[in-house]
């Protein structure tokens, strides 16, 4: 697990690539405080920050090829190393550590291209070819590891962290404004676009080839592309048997390492079964860790301990305050690498687990996307069915009805969105998660920065792409398939990447796992789909080490008490931030809507309010903090 930065550019001297990189090096040192290391080689100099996970010992990074041709940086974690390891052995190679850095430079060395496919890990990396010249830059294919990249005429400049770019001093750091409109929609700036004009994200699945001034991406991964070898389950007590051998099989994969290894514990049931598959796996006491609150209502810690107590781990709980959380604003936002309604739990859990004395922890994100956890797998299919009578209706009435939605609280402006937008399932996914309504988005958003962005579109910006990748006949896999390229991977897994990394801890995610998730996609989806009891399917397929009672529980997750906290302790941060001279040093708000929309929310108002207020407070706030000299 690394932070990797690069400069490529014939016409910068050696000397300035270097202290370019050094600097986006010594912005990541967080990501990697055991090791750091800089290479150049031609045009381009690319660097490095370690956190030894593999072989502490071994692994300098950039790592070259023998013959010299091919030089690396790689962030992340391939499971299947030692496996492919030995198929490389066996065609000659020879390697001289026991880690995964240099079987994944063997493998793209031998293979070229090609050896993508056979990766299965969380990966994002760079690889310099010193013959033709030539960057060959990847992702996983579910965006588990970030990277970032801005490229100018003959130049490219890519970092783990969109703060450790912008250290390299090859882009401004202005502020996009169309970014801004996608964040208040979305509660992050949805990938391909960063919250700069100009810096952008390699999409999940992709890679990059940069050669002489010319960018080529391709898609490596998508939902088409997805082998069909795995013969579909001809019943459902087949699936449940086979589930929980591909469950076994993704935990063990994803608890290799040479250092300590946790697991994130809430009271629910993914990262139960997360932990559980992991204290058997391993037959040791498992150190656990979660976040609790004051607030009752709110606070999982009971729960956890119970699960805890349950599977025999050496369990830690982190009490969260609301006067800790206003203490700690400065540091959350300063790690937050773009603005995000989101993060908040992660920073604390992912702190809790390092000061534990873990360098990896495993978490249940996923469970949700891919088991059908989110009240959208309900929703979307319920709506479609209807979507063909409501568009009988006569335009006039359908417009009187959605006005009249549009005035309610926030379940009736997204049903108002749906039916004055959505003509069919994807365009109701594309919808889904919308923080603002569409009406009010626009309204909190500057007039003249209304001008200068042009038309506004209510959809989700990959929606031509998510179209052409997946069908409408299976609506359960649509709906997951949604799930698991917009909110998990702009602002979950994104999240969860900054904040552990910002504690220096490698965050492990088994549930998205490309051969388990291929295999997943090709079973009946009447196996996965229970809209009366989500999720029984994994329920059934791991009761064995559930803690009893379970199931009865209310799911919360790592859920904090914002709604309180923001009027009281939170408060003044936020007032602050809503200020008259807050909003006018920002220059992308209209006043009256924000600080009224802040009113409403103290007078009473929604609780469900909260993540609107939250995310725009973070977002006027990192705006400013970047305007501010």
């Amino acid at each position: 697990m690394c932070g990797i930065a690069g400069f490529v550019d014939s016409a910068t001297s050696v000397g300035a690539r270097e202290e370019a990189v050094n600097r986006m090096c010594a912005a990541m040192v967080h990501r990697g405080p055991d090791d750091s290391g800089m290479a150049s080689r031609g045009p381009a100099t690319i660097g490095m920050r370690r956190l030894s996970i593999f072989d502490p010992t071994n692994g300098h990074q950039p790592m070259t090829t023998p013959d010299g041709r091919h030089t690396l940086v790689f962030n992340g974690a391939i499971y299947n190393f030692r496996s492919l390891q030995l198929e490389l052995e066996s065609a000659g190679w020879v390697f001289r550590t026991r880690c995964d850095t240099e079987v994944l430079l063997a493998a793209l060395a031998h293979w070229g291209r090609p050896a993508l496919k056979r990766l299965r890990g969380m990966f994002a990396f760079a690889l310099w070819d010193s013959t033709d010249e030539s960057l060959l830059m990847a992702r996983d294919p579910f965006g588990i590891k970030p990277l970032y990249f801005a490229q100018d005429a003959e130049r490219l400049v890519f970092a783990s962290e969109v703060s450790a770019l912008l250290a390299s001093g090859a882009n401004a750091g202005e502020i996009d404004p169309a970014s801004v409109a996608d964040y208040l929609a979305w509660f992050a700036v949805p990938a391909p676009r960063t919250i700069y004009r100009g810096i952008t994200s390699l999409l999940p699945g992709e890679s990059l080839r940069f050669c002489r001034g010319r960018a080529e991406i391709s898609a490596e991964w998508t939902f088409r592309s997805i082998p069909s070898d795995a013969t579909p389950c001809a019943t459902r007590e087949d699936f449940v048997r086979e589930l929980r051998e591909r469950l076994d099989d993704t935990i063990q994969a994803h608890v290799l390492a040479d250092v300590p290894v946790g697991a994130f514990l809430s009271g629910g049931v993914d990262s139960a079964i997360v932990a559980g598959l992991m204290a058997r796996a391993s037959g040791n006491a498992l150190k656990t860790f979660s976040i609790g609150f004051e607030e009752d209502d709110y606070s999982e810690a009971d729960d956890a301990e119970s699960n805890a107590h349950h599977l025999g781990a050496i369990h830690h709980t982190r009490v969260v305050t609301g006067d800790e959380v206003a203490r700690d604003l400065d540091k959350f936002l300063a790690a937050c690498d773009q603005p995000t309604g989101d993060g908040v739990n992660t920073y604390y859990a992912s702190q809790t687990a390092q000061e534990g004395g873990v360098k990896v922890a495993l978490s249940g994100l996923g469970g949700d996307e891919l088991f059908g956890g989110y009240p959208s797998f309900r929703h979307i299919p319920t709506l479609a069915g209807r979507l063909p009578f409501w568009r009988c209706i006569p335009g006039p009435l359908r417009a009187l009805s959605t006005g009249a939605l549009s005035l309610g609280g926030p379940r009736s402006r997204k049903l108002s969105d749906f039916l004055a937008h959505a003509r069919d399932a994807h365009e109701l996914n594309a919808l889904n998660r919308r923080v603002f309504s569409e009406s009010h988005r626009q309204s909190m958003l500057a007039p003249d920065v209304l001008s200068r962005i042009g038309g506004l579109q209510p959809f989700h910006p990959r929606l031509e792409e998510l179209r052409a990748q997946v069908g409408t006949e299976d609506l359960y896999s649509l709906v997951s398939a949604w799930e698991l390229r917009t909110y998990m991977a702009d602002v979950l897994l994104r999240d969860s990447d900054v904040m552990s990394m910002r504690h220096s801890l490698e965050l492990r995610v088994p549930f998205i796992d490309r051969p388990f998730i291929e295999w997943l996609w090709q079973q009946p989806s009447r196996f996965k789909e229970d809209r009366g009891h989500p999720k029984s399917v994994l329920v059934e397929a791991t009761a064995d080490i559930l803690p009893p009672g379970l199931l009865n529980r209310k799911k919360r997750g790592f859920t904090l008490p914002f709604p309180i906290w923001m009027r009281s302790d939170l408060r003044p941060f936020i007032e602050d931030t809503f200020s008259s001279s807050s909003i006018g040093l920002s220059g992308f708000f209209s006043e009256a809507p924000v600080q009224g929309l802040w009113r409403s929310f103290l007078a009473g108002g929604d609780n469900r309010e909260w993540s609107r207020v939250w995310s725009l407070a973070v977002l006027i706030s990192f705006v400013n903090r970047r305007r501010t000299p």
